[in-house]
C-alpha cells in the first residue's frame, strides 16, 4: 500500500505537470513511480535529469537494466525489479537472463564481472577493493565506464530508497526482488 500518494496526473500544475507531460509523451505512459517523485518537482527534475544524462552513457541501456536488476535484487525492491525486468525485457534481454541478472549475476562473463561490482558498491557503501576495480578493467571496461557503473548504482539505490519509502505501488508486472514472478 502507497505511503506517499502519487500526484494525480489530470489534477497536477506547474512545473509538476509540465515534467508529467514530458515523461508522458516521451514513454507513452506515467508510472507510479514518477508520478510519486512528482510531488517534488525538484525531486522528479533530478531524477529525470539524472536518468537522462545516464541515456548518453557509454554503457548501453540493456547492461543499464541489468545493473539495475541486480541493485534492486540486493535492496529488495519489488518496484524496481518489476520495472526493471519489464523494460529489460522490452530491449530484448531474455527473462532467464532477467532472472539471473535480479541475483546480481549474467551469462556473459562481461556483464557478470559488472553486476558483480554494482552490488559491491552496494555491499561495502563504495569502498570497494583495488581487485574489484581490476577485475572490472581486465573485462575491457574503461575508467569512464566504471564511472557510469557508479552513476547506475547511485541512481538505483535512490529509486529502490524512494520506492522503499513511498510505498509504491507496482505498475509492471509483478517480480518479487527475489526473483520470482508472480500471476497477474
Amino acid at each position: 500500500m502507497a505511503r506517499l500518494n502519487p500526484v494525480n496526473v489530470d489534477a497536477a500544475q506547474g512545473k509538476a505537470k509540465d515534467l508529467l507531460d514530458g515523461v508522458k509523451k516521451a514513454i507513452g505512459a506515467t508510472p507510479n513511480l514518477i508520478k510519486t517523485f512528482a510531488l517534488s518537482p525538484a525531486v522528479l527534475e533530478g531524477y529525470l535529469g539524472f536518468s537522462g544524462a545516464l541515456k548518453g552513457a557509454s554503457l548501453n541501456a540493456e547492461l543499464q537494466e541489468q545493473i539495475a536488476l541486480a541493485v534492486a535484487g540486493l535492496n529488495g525492491c519489488d518496484y524496481c525489479a518489476s520495472a526493471h525486468t519489464a523494460i529489460g525485457g522490452s530491449l530484448g534481454v531474455s527473462a532467464d537472463e532477467l532472472a539471473l541478472n535480479l541475483k546480481g549475476a549474467a551469462s556473459d562473463p562481461a556483464v557478470d564481472v559488472v553486476l558483480k561490482f554494482a552490488r559491491s558498491i552496494v555491499e561495502t557503501k563504495g569502498f570497494v577493493s583495488d581487485d574489484d576495480i581490476a577485475r572490472v578493467r581486465a573485462a575491457g571496461y574503461s575508467d569512464a565506464a566504471i564511472a557510469e557503473v557508479v552513476a547506475a548504482v547511485a541512481l538505483n539505490f535512490f529509486t529502490n530508497t524512494f520506492n522503499h519509502v513511498a510505498g509504491t505501488e507496482i505498475d509492471f508486472p509483478v517480480v518479487r526482488a527475489r526473483g520470482e514472478a508472480v500471476a497477474a
